[in-house]
């Protein structure tokens, strides 16, 4: 029982449901990487909440990374939920991860030719020629211009009261056969390699369970592949000598919004907000969703009464009606949600679409799944100092005389040092002190990848961090760079990786003579000398290398200005404002022993 489906299609999901309900079968195989077998029961953990990812990341290079997001009405989570309920055995087949990402190193360091076959990703199985899109040539064929619009009124909008649970998938996979008998099935070499490893898993399950005892769900393109009959030693002749790498799996959270084709994902959808919407509401779609229009717009303090929610089900029934659709589709409620609740103007429109047709949904993961010591002391900390990750951007000011609010800060500004950047610094609003901070926090999905890729560093937070600024330190091109560096290593609260930064801080300021060099480089360190009264930060060594550093910028001050044209002066005009402004901070902190702001300005 081969069941082709679009992923993250609500439609074929409900489909894949019904199919499997009607044939009960005594294994279901799903296009996924097959090393994530061990992974499917945790989808029967409570606290495993879609839209979630498996994640493949390679051991030994852990940037190189894949996904495989599923989404609640995605067919293969469907598929996944309904075995683990019946307790039928569930694994995947499409090519390993090993070779995906084996494969993908290849491709980085050989380019396909302009016009070759990019590939969907691993997973997706949406085409194989990059110039065919599936969906596009059949609404074509059936006189539609809107392929969404298209694949709604013939799937989307099908009622559960069919006779058949079969029909849909017979009917996709006739399609799918004649477009690749029309323009070939060529997308380079990767999709023949991954149907022929399918193939090869299909068999062995049908020697196992039997026959008429395995149901298939996978991208409706590979359907006519799996069905075709084809000698065994030509499919394991095409998997012969594929590199591979060591791998490590695992679930992470996803977000609607990196479901959308927006994002850069291939198998993306335009609507998975509305998509959602759909299959969580089987029965009056139409007036479940402008009702949640209204309270979002009702929100944003537009009026918005139940007479306008009434109106606009009516419109938009209306031009389902004239448009010769069964049921109004997310165009015609748009259009509605224009006319009527937003009085035809598109800037409440804009909203509706980001927060509900988009959305920021995002799905979590168990303590219990795999990963990377690193991954897991951050959720400790996150636990902790109650930072839950949120998809939807949103600003978190900070008190540091406080103790969470001044671990929150180590933490956020550690994790920046690791390259994952969860929050952004922003300004503070009605207040100049350094006791305030303000960021703003977002999580993407490809931070855990960020996360694994930063393990290497260490097992924590802090001895990674730790790690990576020495490491930055020793390899630091410039003043300013190593500068920078020791103001983050303050803010991050990392006393271990100081002294390592603080020599080499010395070595390169004895070393470097160019005055602007030095005049770039004092601010920074001026302003790290201001972190130790709120944080408790020792910064005595700091300002030894500060104070000296701006007597040297006094001194090499004049001759630096002589023969200067306009542009040098200009720029030469800044660092002295810069300094100008330092030196008055940098008094209180090095001490009457180094002299006072006003010696040093005369």
């Amino acid at each position: 029982m081969l069941l082709g489906v679009r992923h993250h299609g609500p439609g074929s999901a409900r489909a894949v449901r019904r199919a499997l309900d009607a044939a009960r079968p005594r294994t279901v195989l799903i296009e996924g990487p097959p090393e994530a077998d061990e992974l499917i029961a945790l989808a029967a953990d409570e606290n495993l909440r879609p839209p979630v990812a498996l994640l493949a990341h390679a051991v030994d290079e852990p940037g190189r990374s894949a996904f495989w997001p599923m989404a609640a009405f995605s067919p293969e989570w469907v598929a996944i939920r309904w075995a683990l309920e019946h307790g039928v055995p569930a694994r995947f087949i499409d090519l390993p991860a090993a070779h995906t990402l084996a494969w993908q190193a290849e491709a980085d360091e050989n380019p396909e030719p302009e016009g070759g076959p990019p590939g969907d990703g691993p997973g997706v199985g949406r085409r194989a020629d990059p110039r065919v899109d599936p969906l596009a040539t059949l609404a074509d064929a059936a006189g539609h211009d809107d392929p969404e619009r298209w694949w709604e009124d013939v799937v989307e909008h099908r009622g559960p009261g069919r006779r058949d649970p079969f029909a849909p998938f017979t009917a996709v996979e006739e399609a799918m056969t004649a477009l690749r008998d029309t323009y070939g099935a060529a997308g380079g070499e990767r999709d023949p390699v991954r149907e022929a490893y399918m193939r090869l898993q299909l068999r062995a399950a049908q020697r196992e369970f039997g026959d008429g005892a395995v149901a298939v769900v996978c991208g409706a393109w590979h359907v006519p592949a799996l069905r075709r009959r084809t000698a065994l030693t030509a499919d394991r002749a095409l998997l012969k000598g594929l590199p591979r790498t060591r791998t490590d799996l695992t679930w992470v959270p996803w977000t609607h919004r990196r479901l959308a084709r927006a994002g850069g994902y291939g198998a993306g959808v335009d609507s998975p907000g509305w998509y959602a919407h759909l299959f969580a509401s089987p029965d009056r779609p139409v007036e479940r969703w402008l009702t949640r229009v209204a309270g979002l717009l009702r929100e944003e303090d537009r009026i918005v009464s139940p007479a306008h929610v009434i109106e606009a089900v009516r419109l938009a029934e209306t031009l389902a009606a004239l448009r010769g659709r069964p049921l109004p589709g997310l165009s015609e409620t748009t259009d509605a949600v224009r006319a009527v609740l937003c009085e035809g103007s598109d800037v409440p429109l804009a909203l509706v679409r980001d927060r509900l047709v988009v959305g920021d949904v995002m799905g979590e993961v168990p303590a219990t799944a795999p990963a990377v010591p690193l991954q897991r002391d951050l959720h400790r900390l996150q636990r902790r100092l109650r930072l839950k990750p949120e998809a939807a951007e949103r600003e978190l000011e900070l008190d540091l005389r406080k103790e969470t609010d001044s671990e929150r800060s180590r933490l956020l500004h550690r994790l920046r040092l690791l390259g994952v950047r969860w929050g952004e610094p922003a300004l503070s609003r009605g207040s100049t002190g350094t006791f305030r901070e303000t960021w703003r926090l977002r999580w993407e999905p490809e931070l855990s990848v960020r996360v694994a890729e930063a393990g290497v560093w260490g097992t924590t937070v802090l001895a990674a961090a730790t790690a990576r600024a020495e490491a930055d330190a020793v390899t630091g091109r410039g003043l300013a760079e190593v500068t920078g560096l020791a103001e983050r290593c303050l803010l991050a609260g990392l006393p271990d990786a100081l002294p390592t930064v603080m020599r080499v801080l010395a070595d390169r300021a004895a070393l470097d003579t160019d005055v602007g060099h030095l005049a770039q480089a004092l601010p920074a360190l001026v302003r790290s000398l201001r972190y130790g009264d709120v944080r408790g930060t020792d910064t005595g060594a700091l300002a030894g290398v500060a104070a000296g550093l701006a007597e040297r910028i006094f001194v090499g001050l004049p001759p630096a200005c002589a023969a200067l044209d306009a542009d040098a002066a200009d720029e030469m005009r800044r660092h002295v404002d810069a300094v100008h402004g330092a030196v008055g901070l940098l008094e209180e902190a090095a001490g009457p022993e180094r002299g006072t702001a006003s010696t040093w300005r005369r």
